[in-house]
C-alpha cells in the first residue's frame, strides 16, 4: 500500500518540476515567449491547487480507490497528450490537464494512507516516506528531466508518466481496499466554484506582477481572488454538506502545518526553477548535467529522514518545524551569493546540502501534523487541503519570485550573465525570507507535547 501511494506521490511531484530542465528546448521548440514560459509550470500548479479540494471530497464520497484509479487514467492520458503536442498553448493545456486529474489522484493516495495507518509507530513510518518522498520528488523530476532532455527529447518528460501510470493503476486494482465517507455525500457546488475562481483569480493576480505591484490589473485580481476566498469560508459556514469542513483548518496545530506546507511550495517549486535556469545559462550545463547537479539535496534529504524518523519521538515535531525552516533559508541565502564565475563546488553544492538538511526536518513531521486527528469522513478533505496548499505556494511563490528576478534583471547595472545572476539573487533571498517565516508560524502555531502531537493510540478509523 505505501509503496503504491509513494508512487502516486512521486509522480504528482516529479511533474511540478520534470519540466523545469525541458524548459529551454520546448520553449525553442514551440515557440514560446519568455512571458509564457512560466505558464508550462504555473498551469499545471494552478489547475491542481484550484480543484484539490473537490477532488478530497469525492474521493470521500465516491471511494478513494475509485477516485485514485479514475485519476491515475487522465493523468496518463494528459501526459501522453503534452508530449505529443505541436504548440505551446497546447503544452500549456496539457499541463492543466495534469492538474486537474492529479487533483483527483493526490488526496485519494493520501485519504488510502491516512486511512490505512492510523496509529503510533506505523504512522510516524509511514508520513515520514511519504514527505520524503514529497521533498526528494522535486528535485528527482529535475535529474529525471535532465536525462530524458539529454538523451531522448523534451517530450518524454511527460511521456514518461504513462508506464508508471500503468504499473500504479495494476497495482492499486490489486492492493488497495476501497474506502469512503458515510452519510451524506452531496457535493458543495457553489463552494466549488467560489474557492476555484478565488484561488484562480489570486494566483492570477500575482503572476502578472512582473511589471510592478500597483497596476490595476494586479490590484483587481487579489482582491477579486481574496473576496471569492472570503465568501468561500463564509459558504461553508452555512453548507450543510461543506466542500472544506472548517474544523479542518481551525485546529491550530493542523492550520500551522498547513500554512508551512503553503511556504515550502513556494521554496520548492519557485526556488528550484531559478537554481536550474542558472545551471544551464550561466554554469553551461548540459539538461542531464544540470539535473544531477540537484541531486544532492535530494540525497541528504533522503539520508537524513529515517534518522529524524527515529528521533521523531524522543524530541517531538515541534522543534524540527522550527529549526528546519531557519537552517532552510540559511542555505538559500548562502545560494543567493551566487556569481557569474562562482563555481558549482563552491557557490551552489554546499547551500544544496544545507538546504537538504532544513527541508528534511520539515519533511518528516509536516504531513504528519497536516493531518492528525483528522474524522474518518473528512480525510479526504484534510489530504486536498494539506496537497492544496503546496500547490497553490508554488504558484504564487513563483510568481513572486518572477516578479523579484524581473525587477532585479531591469534595475540591474550589469549586463548579459551578470544581469540574469543578479535576477537569480534576488528570486533565492525571496525564498529565503518566505522559509524563515515558517519558523515563527511552528513556534506559536504547532504547541503541545509530543504525546499530544504524535498519540500512539488510533487517530482515524478505515470509513
Amino acid at each position: 500500500m505505501l509503496v503504491i501511494v509513494g508512487l502516486a506521490q512521486l509522480v504528482v511531484v516529479l511533474d511540478g518540476t520534470i519540466v523545469n530542465i525541458a524548459l529551454p528546448q520546448a520553449q525553442a521548440d514551440l515557440g514560446l515567449t519568455d512571458e509564457n514560459r512560466q505558464w508550462v509550470v504555473t498551469a499545471y500548479a494552478l489547475a491542481f491547487g484550484a480543484l484539490l479540494l473537490l477532488g478530497g471530497r469525492i474521493a470521500d464520497f465516491w471511494g478513494r480507490k475509485r477516485t485514485f484509479i479514475v485519476g491515475m487514467i487522465g493523468f496518463g492520458a494528459a501526459s501522453a497528450f503534452g508530449g505529443l503536442v505541436s504548440t505551446g498553448e497546447l503544452l500549456i493545456t496539457a499541463r492543466a490537464l495534469q492538474g486537474v486529474f492529479a487533483a483527483l489522484l493526490a488526496p485519494a493516495a493520501l485519504a488510502v494512507l491516512t486511512t490505512t495507518f492510523d496509529r503510533g509507530r506505523e504512522r510516524n513510518t509511514a508520513f515520514a516516506v511519504f514527505g520524503a518522498i514529497s521533498g526528494a520528488g522535486a528535485a528527482v523530476g529535475l535529474v529525471l528531466g535532465g536525462v530524458l532532455t539529454e538523451f531522448v527529447s523534451w517530450r518524454w518528460c511527460l511521456l514518461v508518466n504513462v508506464p508508471i501510470v500503468i504499473i500504479a493503476i495494476v497495482a492499486a486494482a490489486l492492493v488497495v481496499r476501497e474506502s469512503k465517507a458515510e452519510g451524506d455525500n452531496r457535493l458543495d457546488v457553489a463552494g466549488t466554484v467560489v474557492v476555484a475562481l478565488g484561488l484562480a483569480s489570486l494566483v492570477y493576480g500575482f503572476t502578472q506582477a512582473e511589471d510592478g505591484w500597483g497596476s490595476a490589473v494586479v490590484i483587481g485580481f487579489i482582491a477579486l481572488g481574496a473576496g471569492l476566498l472570503a465568501l468561500f469560508v463564509l459558504i461553508q459556514k452555512r453548507s450543510d454538506h461543506p466542500l472544506l469542513p472548517l474544523g479542518v483548518l481551525t485546529n491550530r496545530v493542523r492550520g500551522g502545518a498547513f500554512l508551512v506546507q503553503l511556504i515550502v511550495g513556494s521554496v520548492m517549486i519557485g526556488a528550484l526553477l531559478y537554481l536550474t535556469f542558472h545551471l544551464q545559462i550561466v554554469l553551461g550545463f548540459g539538461p542531464l548535467e544540470a539535473g544531477l547537479a540537484t541531486l544532492p539535496m535530494t540525497l541528504v534529504i533522503m539520508v537524513m529522514a529515517p534518522v529524524l524518523t527515529k528521533l521523531l519521538p524522543v524530541i517531538g515535531p515541534r522543534l524540527l518545524m522550527i529549526v528546519g525552516p531557519i537552517v532552510a533559508s540559511a542555505g538559500l541565502l548562502w545560494l543567493s551569493r551566487i556569481t557569474v564565475d562562482g563555481a558549482y563546488a563552491t557557490h551552489v553544492l554546499p547551500p544544496l546540502i544545507v538546504m537538504g538538511v532544513g527541508l528534511a526536518g520539515i519533511f518528516v513531521p509536516m504531513q504528519n501534523l497536516a493531518l492528525a486527528g483528522v474524522a474518518p469522513h473528512e480525510a479526504g478533505a484534510a489530504s486536498a487541503t494539506s496537497n492544496a496548499m503546496v500547490q497553490i505556494g508554488g504558484s504564487i511563490g513563483l510568481a513572486v519570485y518572477t516578479n523579484l528576478y524581473a525587477t532585479a534583471v531591469a534595475g540591474s547595472d550589469l549586463q548579459g550573465l551578470g544581469g540574469l545572476v543578479d535576477g537569480y539573487q534576488a528570486a533565492f533571498v525571496g525564498a529565503a525570507v518566505a522559509a524563515l517565516i515558517a519558523a515563527p508560524i511552528s513556534f506559536f502555531m504547532i504547541r503541545g507535547t509530543k504525546e499530544e502531537l504524535l498519540p500512539s493510540g488510533p487517530v482515524v478509523h478505515m470509513g
